[in-house]
């Protein structure tokens, strides 16, 4: 039984705080701006780390086994210390 008079009690609050809302004059406030400030700094946040990590990426390509076959001398002449 609770529920339904916590239901009737905001059924007779809404009508009052939708007359005295002035429909040209709602903006998202202090919270709105809050919100966004707090998006805006985790997104620069994160893509700060995202650049940090991919800078400590060492990614060297291994050779195409085809173009390594073509050479002359094939697997030699790629390791000259033997």
């Amino acid at each position: 039984m609770p529920d339904m008079y916590a239901t009737q009690a905001l059924t007779h609050l809404v009508p009052l705080a939708a007359e005295e809302l002035d429909k040209n004059k709602v903006t998202p406030g202090v919270l709105g701006f809050l919100v966004f400030a707090a998006l805006a700094v985790g997104v620069w946040a994160l893509m700060k780390s995202m650049n940090r990590h991919m800078g400590r990426v060492n990614f060297e390509e291994a050779p195409d086994p085809d173009a390594v076959a073509a050479e002359p001398g094939g697997d030699k002449a790629a390791s000259p210390g033997k």
